[in-house]
């Protein structure tokens, strides 16, 4: 399967997904924020104030979105923009409406 046609949470033979020239940069991020999880834990271990708790599980959710949002520009910019490059236009249309449902999608899943 290429990149286009795809089952989403598969791998795939084609060219890597638009995150990957950021992939480093996510990977910091989501270790930082691994650390801020288990820092709340740790919170919770202690028996330290709710709302200093709460503060910083906003602070990782906050985190989060960023890192979310980061991954659906990518996404549009990468999976749907290629979409609208494929050679035939028959495939082209399914491929354009796949990827965009695949973001309006995930972006619901967020706003949840």
């Amino acid at each position: 399967m290429d990149e286009t046609t795809h089952a989403p949470g598969h791998q795939h033979a084609g060219p890597p997904y638009g995150y990957t020239a950021d992939k480093d940069a996510y990977l910091r991020r989501l270790r930082r924020i691994e650390g801020q999880v288990r820092g709340i834990a740790r919170m919770v271990e202690e028996d330290k104030y709710c709302i200093d708790i709460l503060t910083q599980v906003a602070a990782v959710t906050k985190a989060l979105h960023a890192v979310s949002l980061g991954l659906v520009e990518e996404h549009i910019g990468h999976c749907v923009v290629g979409a609208a490059n494929v050679a035939d236009p028959d495939q082209r249309a399914g491929e354009i409406d796949s990827k965009v449902k695949e973001a309006a999608e995930a972006i619901g899943r967020l706003l949840r």
